[in-house]
């Protein structure tokens, strides 16, 4: 688990005076690494539009049955064994394709990480299956990279909504803007704000950053 630095914390408190609340209520949260490579986006393809419940009960199957967690691997078993998995017809293609691109060298690992963030999201995003979404919440999870904020969540723009007081979810492009003050730590501020929203969806926190009776 990796915990959020103080010295981020402090100085997007500074940036900007809204989230100082969200710095201070949330600053002991840590986040979960995960693997990088080929196992890391697979687990993305299989949870892209499923509950985490749904998706951890498919990836605990998919694992089983592998063994070994490898382009090789998946590229042993056919269709009809994946189905049995859990996955749909489409990430089935999406999981090979991402199989092939591994086994055949087209996409590196070591080298999406040596890349610029934008040029690592790119690459990515020429994967079959690969979203901007996948593709910005692998560079977060599984490198580490500290200056993104994925504008495709919904958990986060519902969020940017209650932080900005906006009566509706803002799209894309308000987030992406908005974002821009956060710089150089925008995934500091994702983490922030997808820990409130969980608060909130939980009963524990309210919109406006205040606790309720739930957590007292």
């Amino acid at each position: 688990m990796t915990p959020l630095d103080p010295v981020h914390l402090s100085a997007l408190a500074a940036a900007d005076p809204k989230l100082a609340p969200l710095t201070a209520h949330f600053g002991h949260i840590t986040y979960r690494r995960r693997p990088n490579g080929f196992p890391a986006l697979l687990g993305l393809i299989v949870e892209q539009q499923l509950s985490v419940k749904a998706a951890d009960t498919i990836i605990a199957r998919l694992h089983a049955g592998l063994g070994d967690v490898s382009p090789q691997a998946l590229l042993d078993h056919d269709h009809d064994a994946m189905r049995s998995y859990g996955l749909s017809r489409p990430k089935i293609s999406y999981a090979r394709a991402l199989a092939e691109a591994f086994h055949t060298g087209a996409i590196d690992a070591d080298a999406i990480a040596a890349l610029e963030t934008e040029d690592a999201a790119r690459a990515l995003i020429g994967l079959k299956g690969i979203g901007r979404w996948t593709a910005e919440v692998y560079l977060m999870f599984s490198e580490g990279r500290l200056d993104l904020f994925p504008v495709g969540d919904i958990a986060l723009r519902e969020a940017v909504a209650w932080l900005d007081g906006l009566e509706d979810r803002p799209n894309e492009a308000y987030c992406a803007e908005r974002a821009l003050v956060w710089s150089p730590y925008r995934s500091i501020v994702s983490h922030l704000l997808w820990a409130w929203y969980g608060a909130v969806r939980r009963g524990e926190m309210d919109r406006k950053m205040n606790t309720t009776a739930v957590s007292a």
